[in-house]
Formats: structure tokens, C-alpha cells, sequence
């Protein structure tokens, strides 16, 4: 390729992949300057110039000028230096060109050489801004292979790391296998972009929720909280801004078709959607759903509920393992202790007046408990 070709070439690189030719310039002299001194043995000050608009290399020792010279490799003297330019005075730097007979040759090489590293460069760059935009939300990735523990999922042009711990448990992933992830992390790094994702995140199902659900995507529906138990429960609690919007049915849909979508997608894991309320009391009695709830007593200061529940169904608000209440304390902050009506008036557990003051609160599931029914038939 001669000079002409080269300066085009680099226009055209600039012009297509948005690289600005100058820092090509600029990296190909630094690297001339490194060639040059390991090429040819010299100790000098060297400053390697390349013509902007012909391509053509030049190489120059620079030198300073003293009065008296005390190193002549690195300084000329006042006379000298004045036979190459009359206003050259004692501490200003001479350029003098000591271009190597072959030194194009070299200088070839190394702009081949640069030119691809940063051609390199600017494609990890590309990717990176590309993938970036994608952090914390969701992808649709292929399943590519299993390496150690890690599941690898082909995310477009570059593949996603899906940790052992952030994989659902007991689920599989079989090659091309195709499966939504939620991205976690984008890394630039020496090898180019790296996208770790999860499957077990919260996250997920909120941005599940997003693309199923037209209501929560445009925002008249809000995901206030979601507590998750990845493969086994999710809980999440919606509100409606709009008084004509459903927030429960908007979720579930016609036939519990927009949330059995996304069961489908998460591999089964059941998901309790649950009205969101300003009062402690009806948000915590919604959460406990599956379970009715008799009764709520607050301890505000502690941010503590005593839960009064029907007698035959204190295991289904507690839930296998314990994972109902616990789930229900995370989705509505409040620490929970939960007893059948039978041990709460035995214990006085809570008072009397206090369990007959919850007629509002049973109302309010009954009427949650409907609005699922009716979208699920």
C-alpha cells in the first residue's frame, strides 16, 4: 500500500466505524518512536512525524541547546544550532530529521500493526456502548453450552455468563435452548465486553411484567414491591393509578393468560399477585393470600404484625417451610408472627375488641379474592 492508499484508507475507516484518524496518527508516531530506538540503537530524544496529507514519515532527533554541550546525543551547541536557524537561543529543542534509509519499511509494519489494534479497540468499544444500554434489563439469549459451572447464553454478538448462583434451581439448560435473563452487569475488559446475567433475580419478573402487562409497561399499573424465592414462589405487589384500572386483573389477565406467561417462562414458579394498600394493615392481610386473614395488630415502633388466620388455615398462611409469611415479610417489610384464631384467643394473643374491628380487612380480600377469580374462569 503506498502513502496515497494508506491516507485514504484511514478516511475510509474514520468514515465507516467512526474512528478519528488523528488518534490513529498520533498512535502509529509513538509506536514509530519505539520501533526506531529498538531498530536502530540510539539513546536520543527521537520524534517520529508523519505528514497528514502525503504520509510521508520523518524521524528527528531532538536536541537541546546548550552553551557549553556537555552530551552531544542529547544536546547541540548555540552555533550549531544557529546554522539551522539564526533565532535558535540556549534551552529551545532542535529537531534535526535522522530518517533511517529503510525506515519506511518499518514504518509500514507498525501502521499495519496499529491500525489493527485499534480497529480492535473501537470494535470493543461498539459493543460495549451497545451492550451497556442493556444493563439491568432484560434479553433474549440461546442457550450455547455449559462451561464448569457456568451456563453460557449467546446474547446477540457476544455470549452472557449465567453463574451457578444466579441459576434457577433444579432448571435446565439445554443447548439452543432459548430463555429471557436479566442483565446484571456489563464489563469492558482487554478481551472486549463481558455481560453477566441471572435468572433468579427480582428484577426479572418485574421487567417480565413490563413487556406481558400494557398497563405496568405505560406505567398505570406500578410494581411497588416483589419478594422472590426463585423456582419456587414469587410475590408482587401492584397498585393502579387510575381508579378505572384494574391492578390485579391487569396482571392476571383474561384467563390468567399475561401471568401464566410468565410462569411459563420462569419454569413453573408460582406468582402471587397482590393488591398494594397505604395501610399496613390490608397490604399485609393481601399479602398472607393465599390464606384469609381475621385479624391485624401493628407494633409500629418494632414494624411488627400479629396475624390472626382462620384455624384451618394456619399452615397455608405460614406455607410449606415456612415460605408464605417469609415471603410476606419481605414484600411488605413488616416482621410477622402468625396464629389460628383458636391459640390467639387462648393466648390473648390479640384483643377482643381488635379481632372484631376487622370486618373492613376480610371484605377487602374476599373482593381481591373475586377480581382473581373472575379473570382467572
Amino acid at each position: 500500500m503506498d502513502r496515497a492508499e494508506f491516507i485514504e484508507a484511514l478516511n475510509q475507516i474514520e468514515k465507516e466505524k467512526g474512528i478519528d484518524k488523528e488518534i490513529i496518527f498520533e498512535a502509529i508516531e509513538t509506536s514509530l518512536v519505539s520501533a526506531c530506538k529498538k531498530n536502530f540503537g540510539t539513546s536520543q530524544n527521537i520524534k517520529v512525524v508523519i505528514d497528514r496529507e502525503t504520509g510521508s514519515v520523518a524521524c528527528y532527533a531532538q536536541k537541546t541547546v546548550a552553551d557549553p554541550v556537555t552530551d552531544k546525543m542529547l544536546e547541540i551547541s548555540l552555533e550549531e544550532a544557529r546554522e539551522i536557524n539564526g533565532l535558535y537561543s540556549v534551552g529551545d529543542v532542535v529537531d534535526i530529521e535522522v530518517t533511517p534509509k529503510n525506515f519506511g519499511r518499518i514504518s509500514a509494519q507498525t501502521a499495519k500493526q496499529v491500525v489493527v489494534q485499534k480497529f480492535r479497540e473501537a470494535e470493543r468499544e461498539i459493543l460495549y456502548n451497545q451492550y451497556i444500554m442493556k444493563e439491568k434489563d432484560i434479553m433474549t439469549g440461546i442457550v450455547q453450552r455449559r462451561e464448569r459451572k457456568n451456563v453460557i447464553v449467546q446474547l446477540g454478538r457476544i455470549d452472557g455468563i449465567l453463574a451457578p448462583n444466579e441459576q434457577i434451581p433444579n432448571e435446565e439448560y439445554r443447548f439452543m435452548d432459548r430463555i429471557k435473563v436479566y442483565v446484571l452487569e456489563v464489563k469492558q475488559t482487554t478481551k472486549g465486553p463481558q455481560i453477566y446475567v441471572s435468572r433468579t433475580h427480582p428484577e426479572l419478573v418485574k421487567r417480565l411484567f413490563e413487556q406481558e402487562v400494557p398497563e405496568v409497561h405505560d406505567g398505570i399499573v406500578e410494581i411497588k414491591s416483589i419478594a422472590r424465592e426463585a423456582g419456587s414462589r414469587t410475590k408482587i405487589a401492584v397498585y393502579s393509578k387510575k381508579e378505572n384500572v384494574d391492578a390485579l386483573g391487569a396482571c392476571v389477565g383474561q384467563n390468567g393468560y399475561r401471568v401464566n406467561v410468565i410462569v411459563s417462562e420462569l419454569g413453573g414458579e408460582k406468582i402471587d399477585v397482590i393488591q398494594w394498600s397505604e395501610d399496613p394493615k390490608k397490604f399485609i392481610a393481601a399479602a398472607l393470600s393465599p390464606s384469609r386473614v381475621l385479624a391485624v395488630a401493628l407494633n409500629e415502633e418494632e414494624q411488627s404484625a400479629k396475624i390472626v388466620v382462620p384455624d384451618h388455615q394456619l399452615s397455608l398462611a405460614i406455607g410449606k417451610e415456612g415460605q408464605n409469611a417469609r415471603l410476606s415479610a419481605k414484600l411488605t417489610g413488616w416482621r410477622i408472627d402468625i396464629k389460628s384464631e383458636t391459640q390467639a384467643r387462648e393466648t390473648n394473643f390479640i384483643s377482643e375488641e381488635e379481632m372484631l374491628c376487622q370486618e373492613e380487612l376480610v371484605e377487602e380480600q374476599e373482593k381481591a379474592q373475586e377480581t382473581i377469580l373472575d379473570f382467572e374462569d
